[in-house]
């Protein structure tokens, strides 16, 4: 059974859509937010996107803009429209877990830029989503507090670690939301839940305040159910902040004028030899065919390119990313912040004793294993051999995408080799899942911006598949009028967003 969209509900309307009636004043922001709190009430039981809600200070938030609009003020774009909050940034009043028990109940004294920046856009936050605990993971299921259903079918993963902002917005739940990118912890569970994802260029959106997994992989970025609606959002979130060393101080790119453009004619666009054939599932080839196939029609030059060093990207990552978590993760200690408890038995434990109770009970099985595999590749003996040869096959990786943006404007790929697996399909293969990023990474080891548009439903299971386009730094645009195109030309002919064939007992549980 297909879900049929009632155009007099609020929740199924693009935010760009929104944000008109909200000026005409034809809805008012109070409305729009409530409809969402009841949405969520309604189904986010069997879906699980969201981890802590917002009610009271999103519809007081709301009911400002309202009062602002009345009197006439001149409000941002997005004002007014809901927006939903991985929980790995930081937001005073809310609590803020990256998904780990080791910091339940934690209220941050502090806003992440980004979160400080919906706020100025005048945009109430529903909630904080759900996640992988600490961003580690490509599924959801590693979350301290319980997986996400995949709203196409619950039975299945929704991606990750952003598994819960994406099921957000396929679920109807949020307009917009906001995700975190280390390895492809936003393209992925777009691709996997038919919606929209862009990971900006490493740089572009500040991290101040976002809790990091890898601080040189991470980055934060926008999620939507169109490219227009993602592109608002990314005008909101990006832009230089002097609190983050790694903020790039340039313009942000003029994502939105793509999105509207759409327009691929005479583009170079590149093919990765690397990403795409063996160990693909079939339709997702196919899909992929097809919308490579469509941008060729559309005008574009279609090439291939080789990147040889992509095929260590994964390898790379996995030594990387593992050993800047272990950095960064020893701050849980139990001595200044989050859970702490003691052993079992110990009378009077030392520091160290109530450390390592408290770090065995926080942390999942995940994030230990990643602890113990970065600090294993950051010992004495082993850093040079394993993390020093990294980073080293990092550069190589950054040098062919630099060799093939010489010859291309933009690189396309499948965004994952599968479409969403059975829930507990590879929870105890850890490698397997990680298998999944090896479309993603490479653009995160380089820092480059890519998005995830949907092309339709492979052929074995009816779920949803992702374009993925990478462009060069700073060159985010370039990603949004590609997808654009894609997107525009597609829904056209499928008489409708892909979300509007979503089965009935997801968006109705």
């Amino acid at each position: 059974m297909v879900f049929t969209p009632d155009p007099s509900d609020l929740t199924r309307l693009p935010a760009a859509d929104l944000a008109q009636l909200l000026t005409d004043r034809a809805v008012s922001s109070t409305e729009l937010t409530r409809a969402h709190l009841e949405a969520i009430t309604a189904r986010d039981g069997a879906v699980h996107a969201y981890l802590h809600r917002n009610d009271e200070q999103a519809l007081a938030e709301a009911a400002a803009v309202d009062a602002a609009r009345a009197a006439g003020q001149d409000l941002p774009p997005l004002a007014g429209i809901p927006v939903a909050v991985k929980d790995v940034a930081c937001t005073i009043g809310q609590p803020t877990t990256a998904g780990s028990r080791i910091l339940q109940g934690w209220l941050p004294p502090y806003d992440a830029t980004v979160v400080t920046r919906l706020r100025a856009a005048r945009m109430p936050i529903l909630g904080k989503t759900n996640m992988d605990e600490f961003a580690m993971g490509s599924s959801t299921e590693h979350s301290g507090y319980g997986p996400t259903g995949n709203p196409w079918d619950l039975a299945r993963v929704p991606g990750g670690s952003g598994g819960g902002s994406a099921a957000a917005l396929a679920a109807y739940l949020a307009p917009l939301a906001v995700g975190s990118d280390t390895g492809g912890s936003i393209r992925q569970p777009a691709a996997f839940t038919g919606t929209v994802g862009a990971k900006p260029t490493y740089g572009a959106v500040s991290r101040y305040g976002v809790i990091a997994l890898a601080s040189s992989l991470d980055q934060i970025g926008p999620c939507g159910r169109t490219v227009l609606d993602t592109a608002l959002l990314h005008e909101v979130l990006a832009g230089h902040d002097p609190k983050d060393s790694t903020s790039i101080d340039a313009p942000v790119p003029p994502v939105v004028q793509a999105a509207r453009r759409g327009d691929v004619a005479g583009l170079r666009v590149g093919v990765i030899r690397q990403l795409g054939g063996a160990g693909y599932q079939g339709g997702v080839r196919a899909r992929f065919e097809e919308a490579v196939a469509l941008l060729g029609r559309l005008g574009a030059d279609i090439v291939e390119v080789d990147c040889p060093h992509l095929d260590y990207a994964l390898g790379a990552y996995y030594l990387i990313m593992p050993s800047e978590a272990s950095s960064n993760l020893a701050r849980y200690d139990a001595m200044r912040y989050g859970l702490r408890v003691g052993p079992d038995g110990v009378p009077a434990p030392s520091a160290e004793q109530v450390s390592a109770a408290s770090r065995g009970q926080g942390f999942g099985a995940e994030a230990k294993r990643r602890i113990i595999l970065g600090t294993y590749a950051l010992s004495s003996g082993y850093y040079d051999a394993f993390y020093g040869q990294a980073q080293k096959v990092r550069t190589l990786i950054a040098r062919d995408f630099a060799a093939a943006f010489e010859t291309v404007d933009v690189l396309v790929s499948p965004t994952a080799p599968t479409t969403a697996w059975e829930r507990g399909a590879k929870t105890d293969d850890p490698l397997a899942m990680y298998l999944g990023d090896v479309a993603t990474i490479p653009s995160n080891l380089a820092g480059l911006p890519g998005i995830s548009v949907p092309i339709g439903l492979a052929d074995e299971d009816a779920m949803p598949v992702g374009l993925q386009v990478l462009a060069p730094a700073m060159a985010d645009d370039r990603c949004y009028n590609v997808a654009a195109a894609v997107e525009r030309d597609l829904v056209a002919g499928w008489g409708g967003p892909l979300l509007d064939r979503i089965p009935t007992i997801a968006t109705e549980a």
